[in-house]
């Protein structure tokens, strides 16, 4: 049996570790997004995706000086993402140390790069990020930090990213993120049927039992932010409760 992976997120605006709360980055949680690492480090988290989520692109160019710290004292896989708009970006990414990048908007906008992305590194180092909002009665999918609305079904866009040569897909709610009610099940699960790439939940973790929701809903990973900074040694837990409920994980 593949064990279930659980990944840290750090959402990052400018130097600070910020708290998400439906893609408003209200507060920030840590001032030094080095801290927050070490502090995975020591509590076994599987993963850590690092996401820049500031609105200037100029910070970019800071972005990659964090990547290379973060990553010359990280022992896990890093994921990047966050302006990723050209293809010698991506690469000074991974030049810098990340494992794999997380690419949202460039799917809609640049589906070519992220395919010849895909060819150069290997889709395995390519996660698409997928990002869903309820807008009247219907589920859809948004680029652009939240704030466009492409019309298209979170099943069908899951397919697209697939074929344009995603290796995972990190999915996440915006109704969901820091609403503390858990992982949007019913669309989550609807990805991961259509798809066979590993999915990533993540967007409403509040307690551990939503973990289990999101691996009974299909996914292959959890992924929280918010919760995992305001626990002492909140990973260890984590982990600890998907063992005790017969979640087979890395020790």
């Amino acid at each position: 049996m593949l064990k279930k992976r659980l990944i840290a997120v750090l959402i990052l605006n400018g130097s600070n570790v910020v708290q998400s709360v439906r893609f408003k980055h209200t507060n920030a949680i840590h001032y030094n997004a080095i801290h927050a690492v070490d502090c995975f480090n020591k509590w076994s988290v599987d993963e850590i995706a690092i996401i820049n989520v500031s609105r200037n692109s100029e910070s970019k160019h800071d972005f990659l000086d964090i990547i290379k710290n973060i990553c010359k004292r990280c022992f896990v896989p890093v994921t990047a993402g966050g302006w990723i708009t050209e293809t010698e970006y991506a690469r000074k990414l991974f030049y810098n140390g990340a494992d794999k990048i997380i690419l949202n908007t460039a799917f809609f906008e640049n589906p070519d790069m992220c395919s010849n992305l895909a060819k150069s590194f290997g889709t395995q180092s390519i996660m698409a990020s997928m990002d869903v909002k309820l807008s009247g009665s219907e589920t859809s999918v948004w680029v652009d930090r939240g704030s466009k609305n492409i019309n298209i079904n979170p099943v069908v866009w899951a397919k697209q990213l697939v074929s344009n040569g995603a290796g995972e897909i990190f999915f996440n709610s915006i109704d969901h993120d820091g609403a503390r009610r858990g992982y949007n099940l019913d669309i989550l699960n609807q990805v991961c049927n259509s798809v066979k790439v590993p999915v990533i939940a993540f967007g409403g973790v509040f307690n551990w039992s939503h973990l289990i929701e999101g691996l009974g809903a299909g996914a292959d990973a959890v992924a929280l932010a918010n919760q995992l900074h305001y626990t002492e040694h909140s990973a260890k837990k984590a982990k600890k409760y998907l063992r005790d409920n017969g979640i087979s994980v890395r020790n």
